[in-house]
């Protein structure tokens, strides 16, 4: 495990990464959270980071939800383009996210954040008033 973390660190763009989580799910939960950080450290727009999150999330949500928070967390951060953060409504709230924004927003942080970078006109802050 010490040479595929070693082999990763070279990953200058996040995708390798993606690419290894992806290919090897079901044997890399052990070094998942090196995995996530040289996701962070290597991901300068984001698109790794969310693809990783909607991934982990369609796999198992349950096992993967510690690093769900992280990775939404750094792609709200890195997408300052919000070309990839939108993918993440859907694949994380569901088909009736739209239907369900002013909940969401008051409820989960995350969404809010993500909701009110791509529709400022229709977001609420976390007490529930529009903003």
């Amino acid at each position: 495990m010490e040479d595929i973390l070693k082999n990763l660190e070279k990953d200058a763009t996040g995708m390798a990464t993606y690419e290894y989580i992806v290919n090897h799910i079901d044997s890399c939960e052990g070094i998942m959270p090196q995995l996530i950080e040289n996701l962070k450290r290597t991901d300068s727009s984001g698109q790794f980071l969310a693809s990783t999150a909607r991934f982990l999330h369609a796999v198992d949500p349950d096992t993967f939800d510690s690093y769900l928070e992280s990775l939404v967390g750094c792609a709200i951060e890195k997408d300052k383009e919000r070309k990839y953060i939108g993918s993440l409504l859907e694949a994380l709230w569901g088909s009736d996210y739209e239907a369900r924004a002013s909940q969401l927003q008051a409820e989960d942080d995350y969404f809010r954040r993500i909701y009110k970078r791509l529709y400022p006109e229709k977001s609420i802050d976390n007490k529930g008033h529009l903003i």
